[in-house]
């Protein structure tokens, strides 16, 4: 943080975890205002995760279709997952998209890093690359049901130009693709672990 920012910063005077769940926790801090008056913020806590975008030899991206119960609805998504605690980021990306999807990659390639949700949730979701890319068959968790969709980038805009790629972590990777493809945001490629 920027010493700039001493005007913004609340500060925590007080923290109360209200739900705790399988892995998100639900916490109400009391915190002092700039001004010195005090407010509540509630937050999910997130121990992060891993969106992958994986590239075909061909041009094509892997993606995914699965339901996604709070919305009642099935969307398109990169492949992604929870962080496992002390996991790395691109050990995460290589088991997501193994699980999900069946490829492996030879290649690995970190872009960056999200907030999804900043106004209510801690969740920071690493993007990744992979190419050279291997088919093999999913391994879906155990209640998992997910449907491996390959698809070119210029159906992918279509889909977000029209409303209907609605998921954050897949727009953000779609506009690193296309910034990475015009050679604006480099990659730096390292192989697998």
């Amino acid at each position: 943080m920027s010493t700039d920012d001493a005007h913004l910063v609340e500060r925590t005077v007080a923290s109360e975890v209200r739900l705790t769940g399988g892995f998100l926790h639900v916490v109400r801090d009391t915190v002092l205002l700039p001004d010195g008056s005090e407010s509540t913020r509630e937050y999910v806590r997130h121990p992060g995760a891993v969106v992958v975008v994986p590239l075909l030899d061909d041009g094509r991206l892997v993606l995914e279709r699965q339901w996604r119960h709070p919305l009642q609805r099935v969307l398109l998504e990169f492949p992604a997952g929870k962080l496992e605690a002390g996991e790395p980021p691109q050990v995460c990306g290589q088991r997501e998209l193994l699980e999900e999807t069946g490829y492996s990659a030879r290649e690995w390639a970190h872009a960056g890093w999200l907030h999804n949700a900043c106004a209510y949730s801690n969740e920071g979701i690493d993007v990744w690359f992979a190419r050279g890319l291997t088919a093999g068959p999913a391994q879906l968790d155990v209640g998992e049901f997910v449907e491996t969709v390959l698809m070119h980038p210029a159906e992918l805009d279509a889909l977000a130009s029209r409303g209907e790629l609605t998921d954050a972590k897949t727009l953000v990777a779609l506009l690193w693709w296309h910034r990475w493809s015009c050679g604006a945001w480099p990659l730096q490629w390292q192989p697998a672990r």
